[in-house]
């Protein structure tokens, strides 16, 4: 297992620790979470330190029996995993499997204008447009996008979301606005909390573009240790191979 560290200290709301010389990721908006640039290094973003990550993972000098590789990410991991997945560009490239497990964000990058309305089975024109004028901007929607996220077209990012397998992990408890619950207008406007969040989200890509997984965890609220230590989930995160 791998998990890369993305630290973020702006002196006011993010406050990690940072290493001399350590990459500086910005705290909120454009972040890591969604491919941004560094804040100390112009021409590093998120998303292409995480493909040399995948990259060096396939050599097979260093790995010679990897078989698949899973990306995995809770809270605002799983954000980071849900919008990489949807953007990267080596996912059909380096020649080994790869699946993608997103786990209680707080919120996703929905390919189209449209947002759930009311019980989530249904899917429209946003109604508070005119008042939440950024609900469609990056990271939440595909408009104003910059950087690594830019680099293909909208229709590339709706092709790639409905071609690569994810699962959509939710914890049926999820449902309190805690643990850098994300509370904006553009988040509002996905659903009231994680768990509607993410339901609405899966049901609006498997409705429009594919079909993928989603699973409720029974019992878990927002943590990774019981959301990716079920019996539901661990065959998902360590699937068998042949």
């Amino acid at each position: 297992m791998i998990s890369p560290r993305f630290a973020s200290n702006d002196g006011r709301e993010c406050m990690d620790m940072l290493a001399v010389n350590e990459v500086n990721w910005p705290c909120n908006g454009d972040s890591w979470r969604s491919g941004g640039t560094a804040t100390n290094n112009e021409k590093l973003m998120s998303f292409d330190f995480f493909d040399e990550i995948l990259r060096s993972l396939v050599k097979r000098e260093a790995f010679p029996n990897l078989k698949a590789i899973v990306v995995a990410g809770h809270s605002a991991g799983g954000q980071f995993v849900t919008r990489y997945e949807m953007a990267n560009q080596i996912h059909e490239k380096i020649g080994v499997p790869i699946a993608y497990v997103v786990a209680n964000p707080s919120s996703y990058a929905y390919p189209d204008p449209e947002r759930p309305d009311g019980d989530n089975k249904e899917f429209r024109a946003f109604r508070d447009a005119r008042n939440c004028t950024t609900y469609d901007n990056w990271p939440y929607g595909l408009e104003g996008r910059s950087g690594y996220s830019a680099r293909l077209s909208d229709d590339q990012l709706r092709k790639q979301l409905a071609s690569r397998p994810a699962t959509y992990l939710v914890g049926e408890l999820d449902t309190l606005p805690l643990a850098g619950f994300d509370s904006s207008c553009p988040a509002m406007a996905q659903g009231a909390n994680r768990l509607a969040r993410g339901q609405a989200f899966a049901n609006y890509v498997n409705r429009k573009y594919t079909q993928q997984k989603l699973m409720v965890v029974p019992l878990c609220g927002h943590n990774a240790r019981c959301m990716f230590t079920t019996e539901q989930v661990l065959p998902i995160l360590f699937p068998k191979l042949q």
